[in-house]
């Protein structure tokens, strides 16, 4: 394995948000990266051919699933832009800490130039905002946490 192969593979893990770490043998090289660690082992003193090889299979080490926090989520029913309150210059609809209830509208998502009132689905507190104002929202995405 050469220099540009390990670089590369450092790129692919530093890149990923779904990989932290994966292990490479080939030969006598040995290659761990772990996102902030990247460690080869040659375990013999044979040189590394600088000239591309074909490629052997990759390991990737499933990634650790982050805990679920408690709570509900309210998640974006559309596609468009977040906005956290109802014009520009007013304050947030809902802020970490406040309570909301059942029906009441907690952000506006705007989709081919309409402006959509999204509502809470349950009573509870919001313990967490997901998304920044104006940012573009995914069908699903989790939008807040609600405790």
């Amino acid at each position: 394995m050469d220099f540009n192969q390990i670089k590369e593979l450092i790129r692919v893990v530093n890149d990923s948000q779904n990989i932290n770490e994966i292990k490479v043998s080939e030969g006598s090289t040995d290659v761990y990266i772990n996102k902030g660690v990247a460690k080869v082992v040659q375990t013999s003193a044979a040189v590394v051919s600088e000239t591309p090889t074909a490629a052997e299979p990759i390991t990737i080490l499933p990634e650790e699933p982050a805990p679920q926090k408690v709570g509900e989520y309210i998640t974006s029913p559309i596609v468009g832009t977040f906005y956290e309150s109802n014009a520009p210059g007013k304050p947030p609809l809902v802020i970490v800490g406040k309570k909301v209830k059942k029906g009441e509208v907690v952000c506006i998502i705007e989709a081919m130039k309409v402006m959509n009132e999204i509502q809470s689905g349950f009573d509870g507190e919001i313990a967490e905002v997901l998304v920044k104002n104006e940012q573009l929202v995914e069908f699903g995405q989790q939008l807040f946490r609600i405790v």
